[in-house]
């Protein structure tokens, strides 16, 4: 077993990862910007170093991570999710210097995260794909004639991309025209590369992702699958565990594609393979993600896995624990972002200091999160504070108690996402199961809710109360 571990990362994940760390008797070290110097994965590692000034540059240096980790004498670098946790070039760093890198093989990163390559990697599987470019894109004129072929709408995507960035959807020959400059600008400037690619948009469709797990000995199994469909801008706010969309001959269909595109490219460690549903109930493959998944929180609470725990072990040399007919799930669970967004203000972001947080507690219910009272929300990385976690063994209980624990939570000082949340979980569509990705665009007036505090409400209740027993 590893001894001593090196987390590149910061926020929630790291305190995830830190946790994980210490249930198995492994030491940690957190490696952090000057911005962060009070931040709680600093607080929790057993050791700390500021590694850098600047905020961001910090948790991207490869060689200082490396020679960090190297220094302070650990066996392996867990990269968490985000920054550089799906870089080839840093899993080979890692190697070079004798560390395990906690993930994937290098060359596996590379071709996984490179979605021509994905997608021939998936053709060749036989997993179904949507129709689109062959391969990347060589000029405008090349992306008008396929998708003349395939027929608009089309999406226009960066080959390196992720995170909802370098996409964009194109709804005749003029937008694509238009589109095209500006996707190669935005892959080059986020992903250094201006490699882009199209296939046909499936309109509205079901987002659904599948939790694979694969060890060094050719095991590789799924933790069943995830919703992802109630997203803004490609940006996932609420995700659910096991879909309440999917009936169960699609549910064990879509595991066993996930296990043979696993399979196919070598995989091993913790991935996920996400699909589209379009409205004919057929699935096409999107991409793989090469790492943890900020949702995998929801796949360890239906499935009771560790999926953290289970990377270590992976990336210690030893096999998976669980064979697949041992996985069981039981009832649904849903995980709720909480960002630092105004939704009523086109969901500026909100940072500053929280002046008051506590977390919901009670059955069922689960918070990961970084920030406590008095922290100063940092403006330079994303604006994701907490994730709520909610589980329960109907679907109807599951959303009951997801408003209750929103309900409980209290966090002042800044906007969130919690009361546009609860607008959501009110909604027929979500209450009945019946919703796609453009549930968010659909509804635009669920922001239109009170912002007055409940406890202001309670106090005139009160007050109103007292003066007609008094007769005031």
């Amino acid at each position: 077993m590893l001894r001593k571990i090196l987390v590149a990362n910061r926020g929630e994940i790291a305190v995830r990862i830190i946790r994980a760390c210490t249930e198995m008797g492994i030491r940690s070290v957190a490696a952090y910007s000057e911005a962060d110097r009070f931040a709680l994965h600093v607080k929790k590692a057993d050791e700390s170093y500021c590694i850098g000034s600047d905020p961001v540059a910090v948790y991207l240096n490869i060689y200082a991570l490396v020679d960090l980790a190297a220094a302070t004498g650990c066996d392996a670098i867990h990269p968490g999710y985000g920054f550089l946790s799906e870089n080839a070039q840093f899993a080979r760093a890692c190697k070079e210097r004798g560390l395990i890198f906690i993930g994937p093989e290098a060359d596996v990163i590379q071709r996984m995260g490179d979605k021509t390559e994905a997608r021939n990697a998936m053709k060749a599987a036989g997993i179904p794909v949507t129709p689109g470019s062959d391969g990347n894109l060589a000029s405008v004129e090349e992306a008008l004639d396929v998708a003349a072929d395939i027929g608009y709408p089309v999406m226009l995507k960066a080959t390196s991309g992720g995170g909802g960035r370098g996409i964009r959807r194109c709804d005749d020959a003029e937008s694509l025209r238009r589109n095209y400059q500006r996707v190669i600008s935005e892959a080059s400037k986020a992903f250094g590369s201006a490699d882009v690619f199209l296939e046909k948009c499936i309109v509205n469709p079901r987002h659904i992702e599948v939790q694979v797990l694969a060890d060094h000995y050719g095991n590789t199994i799924h933790l069943y699958e995830r919703d992802c469909s109630i997203q803004r801008r490609n940006q996932k706010l609420i995700e659910i565990a096991p879909s309440p969309q999917l009936d169960e001959a699609q549910r064990q269909y879509l595991g066993g594609l996930a296990v043979i595109a696993a399979k196919s490219v070598h995989y091993t460690n913790a991935g996920t393979v996400e699909f589209l549903l379009d409205d004919t109930g057929r699935f096409y493959f999107m991409e793989m993600n090469t790492r943890v998944q900020v949702e995998h929180t929801i796949t360890e609470t239906i499935t009771g896995v560790d999926i953290v725990e289970e990377q270590i072990r992976v990336a210690a040399g030893l096999p998976l624990r669980f064979r697949q007919e041992e996985i069981v799930r039981r009832g649904y669970a849903i995980q709720f972002r909480v960002n630092a967004e105004d939704p009523q203000n086109n969901f500026l972001p909100s940072f500053g200091r929280i002046s008051r947080y506590y977390a919901p507690g009670g059955p069922g219910v689960r918070t990961d999160t970084a920030i406590y009272t008095g922290y100063e929300i940092p403006p330079f990385y994303d604006s994701m504070l907490a994730k709520v976690i909610v589980s329960a063994l109907t679907w109807d209980d599951v959303i009951q108690r997801g408003e209750r624990a929103l309900r409980d939570m209290g966090l002042f000082g800044i906007r969130t996402t919690i009361p546009y949340y609860l607008e959501i979980l009110r909604h027929p569509d979500l209450r009945r199961a019946d919703f796609d990705t453009g549930f968010v665009e659909k509804y635009p007036d669920l922001v239109n809710y009170s912002n007055k505090p409940r406890r202001e409400v309670l106090a005139c209740v009160i007050a109103a109360a007292m003066a007609s027993h008094t007769g005031l």
